[in-house]
């Protein structure tokens, strides 16, 4: 049997619909309090957009109008959420996984993922891939600022990917507290169980958990004071 990256792993199922916002400060909230290593599948009450900590308002303020825009906490570059299957997963620094590299924990997660998609060709990205400009050829990106599948245009390695094309991507945040992990999975079939099998190649021992009421009100006042402001938004 394949070891798995953690010993348990709490899942949050995540269905009710909510703000960019909202969404981002639950992942903080979760940060802030988990014991032991959690997976949150979320979803959007609106077409969202969200982009990288270091990223510019500028490269995303055309998408205003059309998409609830959001600076994530992690890094990364943008990703417009609307049909993808969206997830976080948080690992607390008690957690023997912490003590891993940050590549090697991106790298497990992702096989964990391919593994979760059976058979059907999906492969991690090498470096050798990352650099070959033929793998570029299903890509009409110009400009990754603007177009709409910029941070799935490009692969970085161990990335995921179907037939050359980039099908799932993260970034991470690690602090005192632990480790944050945000995902997205896109350009495949969401609907067949993935999720469920995604989590049980991350562990053997998986629980069902429901978002409490204090970590909700906890996540509002992120939300609030960071997440949903004018001066988050734009810092960059």
């Amino acid at each position: 049997m394949t070891e798995r990256l953690f010993a348990a792993l709490d899942i949050y199922n995540d269905r009710t619909p909510r703000s960019a916002a909202m969404n981002m400060a639950i992942d903080e909230a979760l940060l802030e309090c988990a014991e032991v290593p959690s997976i949150r599948f979320y979803r959007w009450d609106h077409p969202a957009l969200s982009f990288g900590y270091f990223g510019r308002f500028a490269d995303v303020a055309n998408y205003a109008a059309r998409r609830d825009l959001v600076r994530r906490w992690t890094g990364g570059g943008i990703v417009l959420h609307e049909d993808d299957l969206t997830y976080s997963i948080v690992i607390p620094r008690t957690d023997v996984a912490f003590s891993e590299s940050t590549m090697s924990i991106y790298e497990n997660v992702h096989r964990a993922l391919r593994d979760a998609l059976g058979s059907n060709g999906a492969e991690l990205a090498t470096v050798a891939a990352v650099c070959d400009p033929r793998a570029q050829i299903n890509s009409a990106v110009i400009d990754r600022r603007y177009n709409k599948d910029a941070c799935f245009a490009n692969p970085v390695p161990a990335d995921v990917l179907l037939n050359g094309r980039k099908i799932a991507g993260a970034a991470q945040r690690r602090t005192r507290t632990g480790l944050l992990h945000q995902g997205s999975v896109q350009h495949v079939d969401l609907e067949n169980g993935l999720a469920e099998r995604f989590a049980k190649e991350l562990s053997d021992d998986c629980g069902v958990k429901i978002l409490g009421e204090s970590l909700i009100e906890r996540a509002h006042e992120l939300a609030e004071e960071k997440y949903g402001s004018v001066s988050w938004l734009r810092r960059r």
